[in-house]
């Protein structure tokens, strides 16, 4: 395993659409590893394909506390196929945009499909915290942060910051 490096905003590779896994081989299985060692490694929750530069539908996922066993969620080519109308509002944060958190709201329960690393068919009825993480991670690989669903202000807010940092890391 091999822990990569994770983007970081205004880097343009987290705006680009993700492409499908055609054939789940050692590659795959390997990028899945490494995605997790970078996660667990950051810490964080999640951690998709395109937030270590990989253009491919992967995300990871572990909600376990601290204390519990991990439990390792791999998704390939995941899709929502239901929303609830029910939302819930919750303090997101990035790994890609780091140490800034804000309120979201979205969909309180999803339904997804996805294949896992042995090719198998899945579809899983997500609520609560599992559903909150399922749409973030699916939405990175469509090009969308969690700072789109922010107000105007808030989202240039941030970006500047970013940009700004970028400027100032490659004059040093």
């Amino acid at each position: 395993m091999a822990k990569r490096p994770i983007l970081i905003l205004p880097d343009e590779r987290l705006r680009a659409i993700a492409e499908p896994i055609e054939k789940i081989d050692d590659g795959i299985k390997q990028l899945a590893k490494d995605m997790l060692e970078t996660m667990y490694d950051a810490p964080g929750i999640g951690l998709a394909a395109p937030q270590i530069g990989e253009l491919k539908r992967i995300v990871v996922m572990d909600l376990a506390k601290e204390g519990e066993e991990p439990a390792p969620l791999v998704m390939v080519n995941p899709e929502i196929l239901k929303y609830s109308d029910e939302t819930v509002t919750t303090e997101e944060g990035c790994l890609s945009i780091p140490e800034l958190y804000y309120d979201v709201e979205r969909p309180a329960e999803v339904t997804v499909r996805y294949t896992d690393l042995d090719g198998k068919q899945i579809e899983l009825d997500a609520k609560d915290r599992l559903a909150v993480c399922v749409q973030h991670e699916l939405d990175h690989l469509d090009g969308v942060l969690y700072i789109d669903y922010l107000s105007r202000l808030k989202r240039d807010r941030v970006l500047k910051k970013f940009q700004k940092a970028e400027r100032l890391s490659k004059r040093a």
